[in-house]
């Protein structure tokens, strides 16, 4: 079973992963405070890796008393369990975590950054509480977590350390007589099954976790998903073997170290954060590790929200290097039926759109992502669309969104034009007098919707040559003219554009205009709105659409 171990700062949130039987904790990422995107962000990593387990550092004073990072603390963790329906959640005791954590980092390598200090202090949490869990029970079943299980007395603690000092020497005695039994065994094993058998489970040893799949294909499969890795300076290759194999990426310790040996790749490995797939044999991840942590075999893409199909397919080909008929290939796809989540996600969207818009418009969502240059292009547009969703389901947009009269997809249609409007800041207000204008059956009158038509009649302004004419375009995506939504998206939202459709500000404002100073100016009346033109858009209220 999985934990999640959290060191839960006002700004990050230091995020560690364990596996109960494995007993090693593992710093893993930070996540940022966000207005309570952060809780999505750590739902998503619970879904990721299968648990509802979550231990959390609670911070006490020099003399064990709880602070206000204390209460602070415990209100996370009550928004934490609102957040993920059936969380369990366990506190585990802390004191100058952080100053641990730094002080670990320091004697490893030379330069680091401030996130990884939270995610090591979340290690150092989960790990004390993993190590005060009992592995069995009386009647000698493991027990791993039980849900009533926790941290182990300080007087059971101080027992224990009281009989180890009454017995010095115990733990190396310990220690050497299981070496001999190891050693032991192995002599005997290896008496016993011979060489052909040892050869076999030597080149078994060396395969992939997972065998036989293909993560270039469009179905969404865990098993290509990619795991964080960092080596650091001072690493020997036994602790980057051993971590390998906690991290499950490998089938064990001593064949990596025997395979790097001989193959006089042991003193070559390169320190760094690499991004492996449990999908990788040895050799790939060995190769990988002395090649250093930039992958030439793997590419990072990044989809901006805001940037249309139109902009990501040109990254595609002009960044990437795929040809224009593959891309257009791909895009013209439809992809209902290749996994539940994105079946739910394009529910509401039209096979076609009649007026020459993406069928997928709106919904690839706004990351950075880094694939395999073997990759298709539809892996790229399926990784989108499945993270696109776990933003809709994460933030409960298809239900919020109906309180409200829409629909997904007219959701996303609100949200990719407020994107396009307005800061982050001002999107909720935006949304509200778009809300105030439907309601009242007034066009949106949306500078930028019309823009998103002319680029599709006329993308190089040839025949609408100035603004007189392009405003009197007869296309429904000119809000000028017609009334209500576009027929569709006009670009990808982020994350904050699509939950300002979703809450919107209480005000009555009915129009809105960004200045030449890049403030958004609001107004109740369509006096007031000119007068805002004249005070404050002389010069971008007249640029050419």
């Amino acid at each position: 079973m999985k934990l999640i171990g959290l060191d839960v700062g006002t700004r990050r949130i230091g995020v560690a992963i364990a596996d109960s039987s494995i007993r090693i904790a593992v710093p893993n990422t930070t996540v940022t405070v966000n207005n309570g995107l952060e809780f999505t962000e750590i739902a998503r990593i619970a879904r990721a890796n299968n648990t509802l387990w979550f231990v959390i550092g609670m911070p006490r004073s020099n003399e064990g008393r709880l602070t206000e990072q204390s209460n602070y603390v415990k209100k996370f963790a009550k928004s934490l369990a609102s957040a993920v329906p059936g969380a369990k959640i366990r506190f585990q005791d802390e004191s100058l975590t952080s100053v641990e954590a730094e002080n670990r980092l320091k004697s490893r390598k030379k330069m680091y950054k401030r996130e990884e200090i939270d995610a090591e202090a979340a290690s150092i949490i989960l790990q004390d509480f993993i190590e005060n869990i009992p592995v069995t029970s009386q009647d000698g079943n493991d027990t791993n977590v039980a849900p009533n299980s926790g941290p182990r007395s300080k007087d059971y603690v101080e027992k224990v350390k009281k009989r180890r000092k009454d017995k010095p020497g115990t733990e190396k005695k310990s220690s050497l007589l299981k070496t001999l039994v190891i050693v032991f065994g192995i002599i005997v094993v290896l008496g016993g099954i011979g060489a052909l058998a040892v050869f076999n489970w030597y080149n078994s040893a060396l395969k992939p976790i997972y065998e036989g799949v293909d993560c270039t294909g469009l179905e969404e499969d865990k098993r290509c998903d990619f795991v964080e890795f960092s080596v650091s300076e001072g690493d020997t290759l036994s602790l980057i073997g051993d971590h390998l194999e906690a991290s499950d990426l490998i089938r064990n310790s001593f064949v990596f170290q025997v395979y790097m040996r001989s193959h006089d790749m042991d003193s070559k490995i390169k320190m760094g954060d690499y991004r492996f797939r449990r999908t990788m044999s040895v050799e790939e991840i060995g190769k990988q590790l002395i090649e250093g942590a930039k992958n030439n075999n793997v590419f990072s893409f990044t989809i901006l929200p805001g940037e249309t199909i139109r902009d990501i397919k040109k990254k595609l080909i002009d960044e990437v290097g795929y040809s224009e008929e593959v891309v257009n290939a791909a895009f013209a796809k439809d992809y209902r039926g290749t996994n539940d989540k994105i079946d739910q996600l394009l529910a509401t969207v039209p096979a076609t759109n009649e007026f020459g818009a993406e069928p997928l418009e709106g919904f690839l969502f706004g990351d950075t992502y880094e694939f395999y240059k073997s990759d298709s292009v539809e892996k790229i547009i399926v990784t989108a669309l499945n993270a696109f969703w776990e933003v809709v389901e994460g933030n409960d947009l298809i239900k919020r969104y109906e309180q409200h009269g829409l629909t997904l997809y007219q959701g996303v249609t609100m949200a990719s034009i407020i994107q396009k409007e307005a800061k982050t800041l001002d999107q909720p207000t935006v949304a509200q007098v778009f809300y105030s204008r439907l309601s009242q059956n007034i066009q949106l009158g949306s500078d930028v919707t019309l823009q998103y038509a002319l680029d599709l009649v006329d993308p190089k302004r040839e025949t609408y040559k100035d603004n007189g004419e392009a405003l009197e375009l007869d296309n429904p995506y000119n809000t000028r003219k017609s009334l209500g939504l576009t027929p569709g998206p006009i670009c990808n939202p982020g994350v904050s554009a699509l939950l300002a459709v979703a809450n919107p500000t209480d005000t009555s404002y009915m129009y809105f205009l960004t200045g030449d100073d890049g403030v958004m100016y609001y107004s109740y009346t369509e006096a007031e709105h000119n007068q805002n033109i004249i005070d404050h858009c002389r010069n971008l209220c007249n640029v050419q659409l």
